[in-house]
């Protein structure tokens, strides 16, 4: 029983380099297309998330928790982040009576967010898919959903 418990509490040499490919090609590409979305905007990663499912999902409102659950952050975290991008202009909250905040983008978040858009549609078109052979790109997609699904 401790034979096998030890055998499983470590990472085979093919499992160790599998999770390393994986933790470095997210973070080079999602690296890649966050730099070319500051350099060209100004917007950190986490601020064109925001904006972005601010205008995607909620068609420029959401309540902060829905805003949470979307971005799985922590609503503290959230909150943080919020203040510094209100701080910014970029968007604003308010609070209503029953203790709920709602959170939209201003006409700056709005300009910026449109400034980001086709340089992101760019770096991502640049850095995944056409790095994604065409012929493979339905097993790709597969298993991406695959490993997001509970």
């Amino acid at each position: 029983m401790e034979k096998a418990q030890r055998a499983g509490s470590v990472l085979s040499a093919n499992e160790a380099m599998l999770w390393r490919a994986w933790k470095r090609a997210c973070d080079v590409v999602t690296g890649r297309v966050a730099r070319e979305i500051a350099e060209a905007t100004g917007l950190s990663d986490p601020d064109h998330a925001v904006l972005t499912l601010l205008v995607d999902l909620g068609q420029g409102t959401l309540r902060q928790q829905d805003l949470a659950n979307a971005m799985a952050w922590h609503k503290s975290r959230l909150s943080h982040h919020l203040s510094r991008m209100e701080q910014r202009a970029l968007v604003r909250r308010r609070q209503t009576k029953a203790n709920t905040v709602f959170v939209a983008i201003t006409p700056l978040g709005r300009r910026t967010l449109r400034a980001a858009r086709p340089v992101h549609t760019n770096a991502v078109r640049s850095q995944l898919i056409a790095r994604v052979p065409r012929a493979e790109r339905t097993l790709f997609m597969s298993l991406l959903v695959r490993l997001t699904t509970e």
